[in-house]
């Protein structure tokens, strides 16, 4: 299996890492019985800490399918080479960086960490293009 590919399952634990993350603040604030529930009554706003997880969370859900369609496609065009493996490192190493970041409130950083991993995700895509 490629380096890529191995990026690929751990931005799949990543993922359900942060989905947990998220669910585990959420129901801390709201309550098992409201998790358990049909969640039909309207709840007051989530935690600052909480609505943050959220927002790491989904922005990991923006970038995540071109992430998994880049690795997939360059795997089955027989493509890994220094600058995709390298891709693959930045975005996810950067996506891990960014949930901390993100969840403390850690501003400039974080919007710089967060251009690191769509650096690498650009890096890998342009290998389709043999660039």
């Amino acid at each position: 299996m490629t380096t890529e590919l191995h990026l690929l399952a751990a931005a799949l634990i990543l993922a359900v890492v942060q989905i947990l993350l998220f669910d585990v603040a959420r129901t801390g604030q709201y309550g098992i019985k409201w998790n358990t529930g049909a969640r039909d009554e309207a709840m007051p706003p989530l935690s600052a800490g909480a609505e943050r997880l959220q927002r790491a969370q989904n922005n990991l859900f923006e970038t995540l399918p071109l992430f998994i369609a880049a690795v997939l496609g360059l795997h089955a065009a027989g493509v890994s080479n220094p600058t995709t493996i390298l891709g693959a490192q930045l975005w996810f190493w950067g996506r891990v960086a960014y949930v901390p970041l993100y969840a403390f409130g850690v501003k400039m950083l974080r919007s710089i960490v967060w251009l690191i991993s769509f650096a690498g995700l650009v890096m890998l895509i342009a290998a389709f293009f043999g660039a």
